[in-house]
């Protein structure tokens, strides 16, 4: 719709390197981030490691533009997958140069940026589901009876053992566990967990 030109045609290009976050997950941009040519991931990182892919772009893209036109916070993280060549443009030129479109432009980018956003976050939240559901699977199959009739969960290994053969990194492990004991679906403390509510715990595992 618009070119890098339209904003600043004599902005500097910065060169960064494979492997480098040019975005992270959360985090509010304080500039534009246009692509001119190199491979950018889109997924998201657990333990420094680029965990789940969404998707992947190749300049030239804005690749950005979305979360800065609705002033929301990046829902993926963004790395460098090859050496990518950028322009970097400050919100408010990016919001000037937006401003000075048509009108019918301006809502067309606009509801566009919206479904970007709103099919980013279904998709981050499928994973954080995904995990909850593997991890609920994984308590239910190593389940025993305990003395008080009820099921218990011996963890036999470190959890990050266990986050390994669910696919999943450590740090999500420990979030998904918190999350089902928030919400009273384990309890106990150590290595014994128990399932006071089984069939809550069956619900989210998916069965």
């Amino acid at each position: 719709m618009f070119s890098i030109a339209s904003f600043n045609p004599s902005a500097q290009v910065e060169v960064v390197s494979a492997g480098e976050v040019l975005r992270e997950r959360h985090q509010r941009p304080a500039s534009v981030l246009y692509v001119n040519s190199g491979r950018v991931l889109l997924g998201v990182r657990e333990d420094g490691v680029m965990r789940h892919q969404l998707g992947v772009v190749e300049g030239p893209f804005w690749l950005d533009a979305a979360t800065v036109l609705l002033n929301q916070p990046c829902a993926v993280d963004m790395v460098a997958d090859t050496p990518v060549q950028l322009h970097r443009l400050s919100i408010d030129d990016f919001r000037r140069t937006f401003n000075d479109l048509p009108q019918a432009a301006q809502t067309l980018l606009h509801d566009m940026a919206t479904g970007y956003c709103q099919q980013t976050e279904l998709a981050v939240s499928r994973l954080a589901q995904d995990a909850e559901a593997r991890c609920a699977q994984w308590l239910l199959q190593h389940a025993h009876n305990s003395e008080d009739g009820g099921l218990r969960v011996t963890l036999h290994q470190r959890k990050r053992l266990i986050a390994a053969q669910l696919g999943i990194a450590p740090e999500t492990l420990s979030r998904v566990l918190r999350h089902l004991r928030e919400h009273g679906l384990i309890s106990g403390t150590g290595n014994v967990l128990s399932l006071p509510q089984p069939r809550a715990l069956q619900m989210v595992a998916g069965g």
